[in-house]
């Protein structure tokens, strides 16, 4: 039997507030296997972006083990952890979290320019991004000229454009009208189609019930988790939001994204 991709246990993570100690994640254990589709659901203050923040490692538990790929990355030091994150790891995020005086060119590329890629290959890679994601007559405007969908599609690309094994998404449908946010999520089941792991937080209830396997937190635990089979997903998919195969680019950059609006 494989590995899972992620292994949690034992996660504690404790907030000091004052005289008070909130305990956002309780005794957590959990497997991820490689390629899954996640939705972490639950009510404010379940524990959801805590969790999301611990599996991106822009935080640290108290107490417990993270395994990524068979590696403890609890034990790995901040710089280490950053190298983790910028290779294997993308985010997206419902506030789009752009550089505002970057156009989106260049928001794309900054994920390679803090890894120290080369300008050539950034450059090679920003311009297939741009086509796949249906961005070339907007690669020099900034985040201000853009309309939601073209600002979480730029989000994407750069979310993307390391090649990681896994999105973490986080309400990435929240700022978007339904017919926006509709293909902005065929563009990250398009790329879960091709083997990346896709974990989403979302309070909608539809968003979520499209995810081969639901985690329900409260009071910082898991309290349900359940998984459908493939093909009950793949028609509820394809009856809502039209064929998996046109929603994202292919990893080797062949294929061309549906644009949001």
């Amino acid at each position: 039997m494989n590995s899972p991709q992620i292994a949690l246990r034992g996660i504690e993570r404790v907030f000091h507030l004052g005289d008070s100690d909130v305990h956002a994640l309780r005794n957590l254990n959990l497997d991820i296997g490689a390629g899954e589709y996640v939705a972490v659901m639950g009510p404010s203050g379940s524990g959801k972006s805590t969790l999301l923040n611990l599996l991106g490692l822009l935080d640290r538990p108290n107490t417990g083990q993270y395994l990524l790929e068979g590696r403890d990355v609890t034990t790995l030091s901040p710089d280490e952890q950053a190298q983790v994150r910028s290779q294997r790891i993308g985010f997206v995020f419902q506030s789009f979290h752009l550089v505002p005086r970057l156009s989106a060119a260049e928001n794309i590329a900054l994920p390679m320019v803090l890894a120290g890629l080369p300008a050539p290959q950034r450059a090679v890679r920003v311009k297939q991004a741009l086509k796949d994601y249906g961005l070339e007559n907007r690669a020099d405007h900034r985040p201000d000229e853009l309309s939601g969908g073209q600002r979480q599609r730029v989000a994407i690309a750069r979310a993307t454009i390391m090649q990681p094994a896994m999105i973490l998404a986080d309400e990435p449908t929240g700022n978007l009208d339904r017919s926006t946010g509709e293909e902005v999520v065929r563009l990250l089941e398009g790329l879960n189609a091709q083997g990346v792991t896709l974990i989403v937080v979302t309070h909608d209830g539809a968003l979520g019930a499209r995810a081969r396997r639901q985690l329900r937190m409260e009071d910082g635990a898991i309290k349900v988790d359940t998984a459908r089979d493939a093909s009950a997903s793949a028609e509820s998919v394809n009856g809502s939001a039209g064929a998996l195969a046109t929603a994202g680019p292919a990893l080797d950059g062949s294929a061309t994204a549906a644009p949001a609006a």
